[in-house]
Order: C-alpha cells, then sequence, then structure tokens
C-alpha cells in the first residue's frame, strides 16, 4: 500500500509543477518547448526503469515476489519499457482524435494545453479503476485472456477497415447528459470550464471539449489496457507502464499533431502491434516468448510504419518534382 500512496504522491508531484509552475498561464505551447517537455517526460520515464530494476532486485514492497507475479529485475525492467511502448504507440491514434476534437470546437491553441492537462488527470483516474478490474479479472478467471486476446483482434480490424475515430459530440451520451441539466454558452471564456452569470452556472465549450477527450479516451482504454495485458500482470508494471505514457502524451500532442499526416502508414504499424498482442494474449498459455522478443517485435512495427513513411513521402516528392 505504501509503494502505491508514494507512486501516486510522486505522480500528483509532477502534475502540480507541470501546471501550477511551468504552465500557470495559458499560452500557445511552440514545437521547441513541446519537444522539450516530450524528451522530459521521456527521460523521467526512461530513468524509472532503474527504480524497477532495483525494486524487483531488492524485493521492495513485496514487488516480483508475490504469487503468481514472480519477475526478475531484468524481466521486470523489459515488461515495464514494453508495456510503456505498447501505450505510448497506441497513443499516436488519440492524438488525431483529440486534434479532431480541438478543431470541431475551435478551441485555441493557447487553451489546448488545460484540457489536456485536466484530461489527463481524468483519464489516470479511469484507468486505474480499469486496470484494477483487468488484474481482479485475470486472477480469478483465467479465460478473461482470451476474451482481452479477441477484444485487441477486433480492434486491429476495426481500426484497419474504418480508420480513425470519428468526432461527433451531438451522439456523445455523455455531453447529451450534460446538456439535459446544465446551461452551456457557445462562446470560450478564457480558459474558464465554467462562469458565472446572474448568479447561474453555465458551462463553457472548453468544459464540453474536456467531456468529449475524455469519453473518447475512455473508448481507447477498451483497445491499450488489454494490450498491456498482454505484455504482464503484474499490477504495479501495468500501472506504472500505462501511467508515464499518458503523461507523455500531453507534450506529445504538440509534437506530433502539426506532423501526424507525414506519417500515414503508422495506422498499419498501430494494427501489427494490436494484432501480435492480441494473438500472444490468445497462446498465452501455449507460446511463452522472452520478454525481448516482444519489445523488439513492437520497435520493429512502429520503426517500420515510420521509416515507410518517410521513404513513401520522399519518393511521392521525387516524383512530383519530375513532373514540374
Amino acid at each position: 500500500m505504501l509503494l502505491w500512496i508514494g507512486f501516486i504522491i510522486f505522480i500528483g508531484i509532477l502534475l502540480s509543477l507541470d501546471l501550477g509552475v511551468f504552465n500557470r498561464e495559458s499560452h500557445v505551447i511552440s514545437t521547441k518547448e513541446a519537444l522539450g517537455w516530450t524528451t522530459l517526460w521521456t527521460a523521467v520515464s526512461l530513468l524509472f526503469s532503474f527504480f524497477v530494476f532495483f525494486a524487483y532486485r531488492d524485493q521492495w514492497f513485496g514487488l516480483g515476489a508475490e504469487m503468481g507475479h514472480v519477475l526478475t529485475p531484468q524481466s521486470a525492467v523489459l515488461k515495464y519499457l514494453t508495456g510503456y511502448l505498447v501505450e505510448l504507440s497506441l497513443s499516436v491514434d488519440n492524438i488525431f482524435v483529440i486534434a479532431l476534437i480541438f478543431s470541431y470546437f475551435h478551441i485555441p491553441r493557447q487553451y489546448q494545453h488545460r484540457v489536456l492537462f485536466w484530461g489527463i488527470v481524468g483519464a489516470i483516474i479511469f484507468r486505474g479503476f480499469m486496470i484494477g478490474a483487468g488484474v481482479y479479472l485475470i486472477e480469478r478467471f483465467s479465460l478473461i485472456t482470451y476474451v482481452f486476446g479477441a477484444i485487441l483482434l477486433y480492434s486491429a480490424y476495426r481500426m484497419l477497415g474504418s480508420g480513425h475515430e470519428k468526432v461527433d459530440p451531438d451522439k456523445n451520451p455523455v455531453v447529451n447528459f450534460f446538456k439535459r441539466y446544465f446551461p452551456i454558452v457557445r462562446t470560450i471564456h478564457k480558459e474558464h470550464f465554467f462562469l458565472k452569470r446572474m448568479g447561474k452556472t453555465y458551462a463553457t465549450p472548453l468544459f464540453i471539449a474536456l467531456l468529449v477527450v475524455e469519453t473518447t479516451d475512455v473508448m481507447f482504454a477498451f483497445d491499450s489496457i488489454p494490450a498491456i495485458f498482454a505484455i504482464t500482470t503484474d499490477p504495479f508494471l501495468v500501472f506504472s507502464s500505462n501511467i508515464f505514457a499518458i503523461l507523455g502524451l500531453r507534450s506529445l500532442f504538440f509534437v506530433l499533431v502539426s506532423i501526424l499526416n507525414r506519417f500515414k502508414y503508422l495506422q498499419y504499424s498501430l494494427v501489427g502491434i494490436l494484432a501480435f498482442v492480441g494473438v500472444k494474449m490468445l497462446l498465452i498459455h501455449l507460446v511463452h516468448l522472452p520478454e525481448w522478443v516482444s519489445f523488439a517485435v513492437i520497435v520493429a512495427f512502429l520503426g517500420g510504419g515510420i521509416l515507410f513513411s518517410l521513404a513513401v513521402e520522399r519518393r511521392e516528392k521525387m516524383v512530383e518534382e519530375l513532373k514540374s
């Protein structure tokens, strides 16, 4: 229990420094600033693997010694890094949808960071509940692994066939429920989610955008949470790798949103990752792949998608230059 409390306090401190100190004033996040934050979050996530190594080596708070979760420090680190990479890669599709949400609601760039910040806080809380439920089900019903595997394969098929999720807030049940009981103003009032007029509280489009971001993340979580269970069922590794991937999502959004269309074939990499972890979960009782194999396969999928996208883009530019 002390381990979980300490980890949550650590994450809370990082988030408080982010919004309360470094980003207190609403401003447009430049690509340079976003790259700096992305580098920082990535460094913190990678440095955390050292904590994982020593914690599982010396079995701090019982880590690596619990029945059903016995792990060597090397295995724990590889599972943490693989889970982190899986969750981060699956967040790329989420970034595209968030960009569509901001465009739909005409959210100014200087206020997007605030929406993303609170969206990530909500995602951390909700995913914590989902991970807890997933661990509970897996430990008590071994057949649930086949259900998770089937969900991942279906998600891969859906992503391959329909591409990115579409944004239609008018059909969002949470937004429609909220509109029934709370008045909403049509204009944005700086960074405020709510405002008062004549003693009455109104929600702003900024808050509605936050609701859509939160509910959209819930849908993506049904893909990403089963994916991490294909890597490990250790509760601490599942939660920590998931949380660090989410923390890096905000800054990564501002880095990738302007260049995401360049990686047109990255979508197929995500399909491959989902399919791989889905098959791995379906065969979990028959085939036991070493941790480094899963890590290498996922890196290969991501790297292949990025390199192939860039190669095709370069070839298309050369063809256009020859035509002109």
